[in-house]
C-alpha cells in the first residue's frame, strides 16, 4: 500500500475520500512509528481489523514529551517545541519535512479567509518571539512573508508602534489580521482604544501566567470592546499538529478537509461519543504523516452535526498549553 502523498492529502474531497486515506496512514504509521506500534500492541489491537476511523486508536498527546513520534527514518528539518513554565516537560514534534506543515498552513487560510496578498499581517506573539522552536512563530512568519506587504509584521512589546499602525490601516481601508497571544491583546487594549470594525482580531490562546484565565465570553467581549469589531476570531493548533482549525466567533471551529475531530467517553477512551455529547477531543490530522495523525489532546469539548466542534476546558492536571486557546 503507497502513503498518500500531498496532493492526495490536501485534494480531499468528502468524508469518504477523508475515511479512505486516513485508514492508509493508520495502516502506515501503526506499522512505522515505533511508539505508536507499541502503544497498539499494549491495547493488544491487531490493526488488520481497523476498518473504520472511529476504530483508529488514538495515541495520547503525552507521549511527544517523552518519545520521539516519528513514522519514517528521515531527520528532522525542523523541531517545534511547546512552551512552558519552569518544571514542566516540554513536547518535541520533529518534523521531517517542512513543506507539509507549509501546504497545510497556507491552504487552511486561503481557504477560510482567501488570498494571503489581500491582508496586511501584524503579528503581536511577544512570548513566542522570546523563544526557539514555536510552530505558531514558523506559520506567522511565513504569513507575513507570502502577504508580499512591507506593512506586515511582528510587535513584541512596542504597543504604540502597533497602535500608529492599525490606525494607518484603517484610514487607507486596508484589510487586516492582527493575530495575537491573549494576553498581550488584553495588554494592548488596556491602553490603547482602537475603532476598526472591519479589523480581523484573531486570538490564539495563552496567559504563560501572565493574567487569571478567563472564560471565552468574557475575553472576546474585552476584545471586541477594545478594538470596536463585532466577533474574534480564533485558530486552534499545537505543537504537536501541523494543521488548524478556525473560529470565526463565538468559539465554534471548523476544520479544513484534512483534519477531523472526534469526541472520546472520558471514562472510556476507546469510545467515541455521538454529536452534542462533552468529552475528550481526539484529533485526525492527515498533514501529521511522518509523525503520528491520530492525537488524543488533553482538551475536552463537543462536535456537531455540521463538523465542527467547541473547545469547553481541559481535564483536571493537564499542563497549561500555549497555543491552545480557551477555557470557556
Amino acid at each position: 500500500m503507497n502513503t498518500p502523498g500531498k496532493q492526495q492529502v490536501f485534494s480531499i474531497n468528502g468524508a469518504d475520500d477523508f475515511n479512505s486515506i486516513a485508514l492508509q496512514i493508520f495502516q502506515h504509521q501503526a506499522k512505522n512509528c515505533t511508539v505508536y506500534k507499541q502503544f497498539i500492541s499494549g491495547l493488544n489491537i491487531d490493526i488488520s481489523t481497523v476498518r473504520s476511523i472511529e476504530k483508529i486508536p488514538f495515541l495520547p498527546i503525552e507521549f511527544f514529551k517523552s518519545h520521539r513520534v516519528l513514522s519514517t527514518n528521515q531527520p528532522a528539518q525542523v523541531t517545534f517545541t511547546s512552551s512552558g513554565t519552569t518544571g514542566i516537560t516540554t513536547s518535541s514534534h520533529y518534523v521531517t519535512d517542512k513543506t507539509w506543515y507549509e501546504d497545510s498552513f497556507r491552504n487552511a487560510f486561503n481557504l477560510f479567509y482567501g488570498d494571503i496578498k489581500d491582508y496586511t499581517v501584524l503579528a503581536l506573539l511577544p512570548s513566542y518571539l522570546e523563544r526557539e522552536g514555536s510552530s505558531l512563530i514558523y506559520m506567522v512568519d511565513d504569513l507575513i512573508k507570502q502577504s508580499e506587504n512591507p506593512d506586515s509584521g511582528f510587535f513584541l512589546y512596542n504597543h504604540d508602534e502597533l497602535y500608529h499602525q492599525l490606525k494607518k490601516q484603517q484610514d487607507a481601508q486596508k484589510p487586516t489580521l492582527l493575530i495575537g497571544v491573549t494576553f498581550g491583546l488584553l495588554d494592548f487594549i488596556e491602553n490603547y482604544k482602537v475603532n476598526f470594525p472591519e479589523l480581523i482580531v484573531m486570538e490564539t490562546g495563552g496567559m504563560k501566567g501572565r493574567r487569571k484565565e478567563m472564560i471565552r465570553e468574557e475575553l472576546h467581549a474585552a476584545l471586541c470592546n477594545g478594538f470596536s469589531v463585532n466577533t474574534v476570531h480564533s485558530e486552534y493548533g499545537m505543537t504537536e499538529l501541523l494543521s488548524q482549525a478556525y473560529s470565526t466567533g463565538v468559539g465554534i471551529f471548523i476544520c479544513p478537509p484534512w483534519m477531523k475531530i472526534i469526541i472520546r467517553d472520558t471514562n472510556d477512551p476507546i469510545s467515541t461519543l455521538p454529536d452534542g455529547k462533552t468529552g475528550g477531543i481526539n484529533v485526525i490530522d492527515l498533514a501529521n504523516i511522518n509523525s503520528c495523525s491520530f492525537i488524543a489532546t488533553q482538551d475536552l469539548g463537543k462536535t456537531f452535526a455540521n463538523g465542527s466542534f467547541e473547545v469547553l476546558g481541559r481535564f483536571d492536571q493537564s499542563d497549561i498549553r500555549g497555543c491552545n486557546l480557551l477555557i470557556a
